[in-house]
């Protein structure tokens, strides 16, 4: 937001710079982060000079030019070549002088040099209207007044706007400080906190409105607000005979300083009191008002409407209107039509100040992609006390600016009052939070300072009352913020010795843990996402398992598909591959640490979880290899490398009941779910126009937490070798490897340290109803040689138990 001082300097007197203005500022928490000058005229004519012409001879080289010496008030007179017809012996005129930086009309600049012209010297240029910038007269030079004494600055004669353009970076809930006037308000209580400046800075200076009347009531514009919800307060006025024309230098400098390029005196004035007092404004044709009506209402959604950059725009029945009888007019708060436009022709307008509701405004402006300087307030919540006093002063200076004159009365619709917060503030609070006592007199001088009324005044604390305008400052620790940063941050006081306690900390905390399984995912090729924590609530048709019931919803969304929490990691790291296919990415790995949000029954809860995706090749094509799909027991690799890096080893495997996969299991601990995880369903993925198999896991990170050990196991290598077995095996159709490995792990868990299914068929050559499984056993003994009459020993007691517990035949 730009900030002009001499603007600042028409509400505060100001006896400091610029730069000190900003530090004060900045220390305030209106951060500062530039300061530009601007000048009306490009240069501001620095080196250009009023000269008086001695003498002028012919060039003895040159018909066409003209010898001069001329009085630059230096004492010494100069010579300088001019080839301009009207220049005579006795002229004032302006000078630029050796180094002196003029521009041109496209404000490229050029400089002034010594140099000779047909061999003669010339020590500057006598300048015409164009040369200076100031007119379109190039024929000849300008000729001055003679009143004007030699060596005068130029810059005094044309009246030059030179000022200070100071550019706060300005935090969302400052909407207080979205004005010169908020800016100054600010300021004067920084100021106050100086002693010397105590008497100097005390008022604000206000534009004031006691000259406003109503010449004639002759011109009655009828107001009809549906929602008041909507529209809090709308207030109007009407003003005849205007006369529309560019408006004067002062206000056009005033509004080119902070970067608005003028319209015309009508429009320029609602933008001046938009950024001189915050309240934004809006101008109708009244020739364009039908029946001489507005009403303030939300129209059918699919209505066209035509904004004032000619744009045609699709309402949303939630869209706040100002509507004739014949439909809408202006987007409220937001932006103008072109058919109710103020222009060339007019010569009644209707004047509109009002107080909109944040949210409203802020919805429209997000659905049509408009930001407007209008919207930028309304949306973060502008001052409701000010609306008819704005709407005063605006038309007293489209009186001054325009002419006309007040042909109504104002009509000012506001039937339930935006109330003041009224807030207790305990002083022990106070002392407590900022870390030093602060007197009793000061908390009530800054609190003074910053319009917050005193009501009530104990040993206890203060009851007081927050201007309806800050409304960031809602509760006492809002408050106490407010006398921290008018107290200054800097004159807290802190002990220049720094101590600290060096905790001991668990090797199972939550951060440590996820760094090493980030680190693990990362080096197997996979890629860290974060996605946003709010969604859309059309993600609860794809899954049962996402319930609406349990859905959080957010209060002021700034569109329906951020208007909830997420319940899953899902949908997220789907939109993510959805996103990145699209460019042709199809291969990727993605993993999320992230939280989800539900509501049960009158409480709400967050869980985190670890997401995990795959899709697309597992490995890169090249000459001499050929890619890898992801399927389902490649993802369980990754799966099972998560578990076994944090020392799960032993869990239940059971089928999932998360509706999402087409294909998968689930892990427990006891009665803890730790991860399911399997292929998602294809309706699902198509709902993102993902047209290839991914594969998805879940894990409950807050379940794994509190199993994991901190404790590192590991054993020596054994020196002596293991024995290796297979079996072929003839099994009924529903046998899982899982029966098997339990089975065959039982017989002796000391030996027996590995098994592994490494062939599955299922074909004419077998039965119906039944299938081939191979496996392989791994023993070794850590003590001695595992001899063949042991091995046997244990392979028979394998088989005798398949037999007997699966049925089992050997092929």
């Amino acid at each position: 937001m730009q900030i002009s001082y001499n603007w600042l300097k028409q509400f505060i007197k100001l006896d400091i710079t610029p730069e000190e203005t900003a530090e004060i500022l900045t220390d305030l928490g209106l951060e500062v982060e530039g300061i530009e000058r601007y000048e009306s005229l490009k240069g501001g004519l620095k080196g250009v000079v009023v000269g008086h012409v001695l003498s002028c001879t012919k060039h003895p080289n040159a018909d066409k030019l003209n010898v001069t010496k001329v009085d630059l008030g230096t004492g010494e007179p100069v010579q300088i070549v001019c080839g301009a017809p009207n220049v005579a012996e006795g002229q004032k005129v302006p000078v630029a002088t050796i180094g002196t930086e003029l521009f041109d009309a496209e404000g490229n600049a050029f400089q002034i040099k010594k140099g000779k012209i047909r061999g003669e010297e010339s020590n500057g240029m006598i300048c015409s209207e164009v040369e200076l910038g100031i007119g379109t007269d190039g024929s000849g030079i300008l000729v001055l007044d003679n009143k004007w004494e030699a060596g005068t600055p130029a810059a005094t004669l044309f009246d030059i706007a030179i000022d200070d353009v100071l550019e706060i970076g300005l935090t969302p809930n400052r909407s207080d400080a979205m004005s010169h006037w908020g800016v100054a308000r600010d300021l004067r209580a920084g100021l106050l906190q100086n002693a010397k400046n105590d008497i100097q800075h005390k008022e604000l200076i206000t534009p004031s409105v006691s000259k406003f009347k109503v010449e004639r009531r002759t011109l009655k514009v009828d107001v009809v607000v549906e929602d008041y919800k909507k529209a809090p307060r709308y207030c109007g006025v009407t003003i005849s005979d205007v006369e529309v024309k560019p408006s004067p230098e002062w206000l056009q400098n005033r509004l080119k300083a902070i970067g608005i390029t003028p319209k015309n005196n009508i429009v320029d004035v609602t933008n001046y009191v938009l950024h001189d007092l915050g309240q934004p404004l809006h101008a109708f044709d009244i020739a364009k008002i039908k029946g001489n009506k507005i009403i303030v209402k939300t129209v059918a959604a699919g209505t066209k409407f035509t904004t004032l950059d000619n744009v045609e725009r699709t309402l949303h029945e939630d869209d706040l209107m100002i509507c004739d009888e014949n439909g809408p007019m202006c987007l409220a708060g937001v932006f103008g039509g072109s058919k109710s436009a103020v222009s060339e022709n007019t010569t009644s307008i209707f004047l509109e100040s009002a107080y909109f509701n944040p949210v409203v405004i802020r919805k429209a402006a997000k659905r049509h992609g408009l930001n407007t300087d209008s919207s930028f307030r309304f949306e973060r919540g502008i001052d409701p006390a000010i609306t008819e006093y704005a709407l005063k002063h605006a038309a007293l200076l489209i009186q001054k600016v325009a002419g006309g004159e007040i042909t109504s009365d104002i009509i000012d619709l506001y039937p339930k009052k935006i109330e003041e917060h009224s807030v207790f503030l305990n002083f022990n609070n106070v002392n407590r939070l900022l870390g030093e006592e602060i007197s009793k007199e000061t908390i009530k001088k800054i609190l003074v300072s910053l319009d917050i009324k005193v009501n009530t005044m104990s040993d206890l604390g203060l009851g007081i009352t927050v201007p309806a305008y800050r409304a960031d400052v809602t509760r006492e620790i809002d408050v106490i913020e407010e006398i921290l940063r008018v107290y200054g941050f800097n004159n807290i006081t802190f002990s220049s010795k720094l101590n600290a306690t060096i905790a001991n900390s668990s090797r199972t905390e939550d951060h440590k843990v996820q760094n090493i399984i980030s680190n693990q995912l990362v080096a197997q090729g996979f890629h860290e996402i974060m996605s946003n924590s709010l969604t859309t609530p059309d993600y609860t048709a794809l899954s049962e398992s996402i319930k609406p019931s349990y859905q959080v919803d957010i209060l002021n969304p700034l569109s329906h598909d951020l208007s909830v929490m997420r319940q899953s990691l899902l949908f997220g790291g789907l939109e993510a591959i959805s996103y990145n296919n699209n460019r042709k990415r199809n291969d990727l790995k993605l993993f999320e640490f992230g939280k989800t949000y539900h509501k049960l029954l009158n409480n709400y809860e967050e869980y985190k979880k670890l997401a995990v995706f795959s899709t697309g090749n597992d490995s890169k094509n090249s000459w001499n290899n050929t890619p890898v799909v992801t399927d389902f027991f490649r993802f369980k690799g990754y799966v099972m490398g998560v578990l076994d890096r944090l020392g799960i080893t032993k869990v239940n495997t059971q089928p999932t009941e998360n509706d999402v996969f087409s294909e998968g299991i689930a892990y427990y601990l006891g009665k803890d779910l730790i991860v399911e995880f399997g292929i998602l369903k294809k309706s699902i993925l198509k709902s993102f126009d993902i047209k290839q198999e991914v594969c998805y896991a879940e894990f409950q990170w807050e379940n794994i937490l509190k199993v994991i050990s901190a404790k590192i196991k590991y054993t020596e290598i054994n020196k002596f070798p293991s024995v290796k077995r297979d079996y072929a095996l003839l099994i009924d159709e529903q046998v899982t490897f899982e029966q098997i490995y339990n089975i065959v792990k039982q017989v002796d868990k000391a030996l027996i340290k590995d098994i592994n299914l490494f062939d599955v068929y299922q074909g004419d050559k077998i039965a119906e109803g039944k299938k081939s499984y191979a496996i392989s056993i791994l023993m070794e003994d850590a003590t001695k040689t595992l001899t063949d009459n042991v091995v046997d020993k244990i392979m028979g007691k394998i088989q005798y138990q398949l037999e007997n517990n699966l049925g089992a035949q050997l092929r």
